[in-house]
């Protein structure tokens, strides 16, 4: 294109040529956390930020040096661009966009294989397609990897079973959680692998979570702080953290509440006054060899598997597991998502007599059960039952109330009274023993379905007869919670309350 000469038209500058170019080639949407994206008109059904490696920005620099005989943007120009495509973003209304699972209206499940032309898988209660434009929006991230294409040859469960070192049992529930993974509308529990070195723990997290949300970084160390944490949550939907020996109190909320769906607020970059949401609900995964470091609210948030110890003559190089995993992954996801679409016939069906902690997972392993004829339903809640009798074990202030009922049956007092009835071991105050009245009223509040599901009641919804009013805790000995009568979800958070219990206020040094 030759400069203009002479009285002839001004020629357009270049950030008014970036935003024509971008507009002929792609349409802008906002999404519902607020992040602008760019949408190819006549590509795969996938968001671009607009900003960032990888995103439009990018994209529009090659595509105007190739409309205009080589001319570079400047960074000016590009900025001046991205900031008018933002405001087109954000004049419409937004919408929904999913990292690697999400579902449409009609509540058909779509995966995106995260190949570069956009295909996906789509399952409903008829069965599974594959497709060539995904139904929904989806955004990609760079810890994600693209999935195989899924087929139907054989036995596909079967075929995983043999890769991994589990009972049948185990492996059932295993089965069960990877199916539940491609729900994205309910929570998930933490499938937490437990098991003596030599049990090939991280590996089998490994192969699980590159089924469902392939990753080159599958395996993830402890995140240091709640930044780190939400960085690794928003680009995957699937995460492990390996080698977990302990959590602190601010990770295990965390935690929890990704398992429910969560959301931070920070500070937008660059500004004082603007905020920005990462949300998300997340599929999780954990690999330990102590279950009783686990704080007592996501013990009841877990699925814990233990797996049995590898025989020397039946262990192989990492080399030919992931050879032999690679040839398997094809046939294992043809069956996982054959027994999804049969889960999602069925689950209209199903009804419980009673709603555990992690309700809608239940029903899923229910509908499995009625699909498969397993018995993974009451596995789940036994072994759930177990795990939150070893969380209590595991903290030293529950242990010792369970004592002092067991030991008096009822006990009736203010929580400083409490304190005083059960003194620390040996008097040293272990970690986490808390220092006064208010902390120990509200560490009472976390530990009661622990409790409960021993048999022990919490009530401190009564006051003492005197003019102070106090209030009292009653705790009662009754008949231990089994697995049919577990509390609901009703029970152990009301309608209308948060979704998790307030924060307690940081102990002093």
């Amino acid at each position: 294109m030759s400069a203009p000469t002479g009285d002839g038209p001004k020629k357009p500058s270049a950030a008014t040529r970036l935003v024509a170019l971008a507009r002929e080639q792609y349409t802008f949407v906002m999404s519902t956390d607020g992040r602008p994206y760019a949408v190819a008109v006549d590509g795969p059904n996938i968001a671009l930020p607009l900003r960032g490696r990888g995103g439009l920005r990018q994209r529009l620099a090659r595509r105007y040096a190739d409309t205009f005989n080589g001319e570079v943007a400047s960074q000016s120009a590009l900025a001046d661009a991205m900031t008018v495509l933002e405001g087109i973003a954000e004049s419409n209304d937004p919408v929904p966009v999913h990292l690697r699972v999400g579902s449409d209206q009609a509540g058909t499940i779509v995966v995106d294989l995260g190949t570069v032309d956009g295909r996906a898988v789509t399952v409903s209660a008829d069965g599974w397609h594959l497709v060539d434009r995904s139904p929904v929006l989806f955004r990609r991230s760079g810890a994600m990897a693209p999935m195989p294409t899924p087929v139907l040859n054989g036995d596909g469960l079967a075929t995983l079973h043999a890769l991994l070192n589990m009972d049948e049992p185990t492996f059932r529930q295993l089965a069960a959680w990877l199916v539940a993974a491609w729900i994205p509308s309910i929570p998930h529990p933490v499938l937490t692998f437990k098991g003596e070195q030599g049990t090939g723990k991280s590996k089998t997290a490994q192969m699980v979570v590159n089924l469902i949300d392939p990753s080159p970084a599958s395996k993830r160390s402890q995140p240091r702080d709640i930044k780190a944490w939400s960085a690794q949550a928003f680009n995957s939907w699937a995460l492990c953290l390996d080698n977990v020996s302990t959590i602190p109190p601010w990770l295990s909320d965390t935690l929890c509440k990704a398992v429910t769906g969560d959301g931070i607020v920070d500070r937008a970059l660059y500004t004082d006054d603007d905020v920005v949401v990462l949300s998300f609900r997340r599929v999780l995964a954990m690999t330990t060899i102590d279950a009783g470091a686990l704080a007592g609210d996501l013990a009841e948030r877990l699925l814990m598997l233990d797996l049995q110890l590898i025989e020397e003559d039946r262990r192989r190089t990492e080399e030919e597991l992931d050879a032999v995993f690679e040839a398997a992954r094809p046939a294992v996801l043809g069956a996982l998502l054959d027994l999804l679409a049969c889960v999602l016939a069925t689950l209209p069906t199903v009804r419980l007599d009673t709603m555990p902690r992690m309700a809608d997972f239940a029903r899923v392993l229910a509908a499995v059960d009625q699909v498969q004829e397993w018995n993974t339903l009451d596995s789940y809640l036994a072994t759930s039952a177990n795990v939150a009798t070893d969380a209590l074990e595991g903290d030293p202030f529950g242990a010792a109330v369970a004592t002092l009922v067991e030991t008096v049956g009822t006990w009736s007092g203010t929580a400083a009274q409490l304190l005083e009835q059960v003194p620390p071991p040996d008097g040293f105050r272990p970690q986490g023993w808390p220092k006064d009245a208010t902390r120990a009223g509200g560490r009472l509040k976390r530990l009661a379905p622990l409790l409960r599901s021993i048999g022990i009641t919490v009530d401190d919804t009564q006051r003492s007869p005197d003019r102070h009013r106090h209030k009292l805790i009653v705790l009662t000995r009754t008949e231990p919670a089994s697995a049919t009568s577990a509390p609901t979800q009703d029970e152990l958070w009301p309608p209308g309350e948060l979704t998790e219990p307030p924060e307690m206020p940081p102990e002093l040094d």
